[in-house]
């Protein structure tokens, strides 16, 4: 019986230095400050298309954009089921983005966004199975990183500063924010 509890009280003492490692890296992250979350697909499916059936507009149900920004193309309508989303935190560092998993050990980021090599091609609302799998008020930066499909989620609020972040480049940057 003393064994049982031992064994419980170290399960419990684990579990316990586990969720501190992960508080404890998320406070180093933002230490430097520039953070917010960012949800990445990191592989972006290829959208079915089937001979004859024409495909949705996203972009037609989605609000009037800004001056700079692009409606989605007809055949982008991101569904589906919502998998390939990661929750993560992103950071400004000089000229690029570290994108870091959330739920990781790692002090490194999982990814390197180089700000000149970032092209941004549309936003979107979430639709289908993603509404679930992205945080409530998300919207869905489509974007090309250095020849590479790449989707980002965030706040609105996150948006508005991540485009301010790409269009305040360096003169002499090639930056395009659809």
């Amino acid at each position: 019986m003393v064994l049982v509890v031992v064994i419980v009280v170290a399960v419990l003492l684990v579990a316990l230095l586990g969720l501190g490692v992960f508080a404890m890296r998320r406070r180093l992250i933002q230490r430097v400050g520039g953070t917010f979350d960012c949800s990445a697909r990191l592989r972006v499916p290829a959208v079915p298309t089937l001979p004859g059936v024409p495909v949705p507009d996203a972009g037609a149900a989605d609000a009037p954009l800004p001056s700079g920004s692009a409606p989605a193309p007809v055949g982008s309508t991101g569904d589906n089921g919502g998998k390939g989303w990661l929750f993560g935190i992103a950071r400004y560092n000089r000229d690029s983005v570290e994108w870091f998993r959330v739920f990781s050990y790692s002090p490194r980021p999982r990814r390197v966004l180089q700000r000149s090599r970032i092209e941004v091609l549309h936003r979107r609302t979430p639709v289908g199975q993603e509404e679930l799998a992205l945080l409530s008020g998300a919207v869905v930066l489509v974007c090309r990183h250095a020849g590479e499909p790449l989707e980002l989620a965030m706040s609105e609020d996150a948006l508005t500063g991540f485009l301010a972040w790409l269009e305040a480049a360096p003169p002499g940057q090639r930056v395009n924010v659809a």
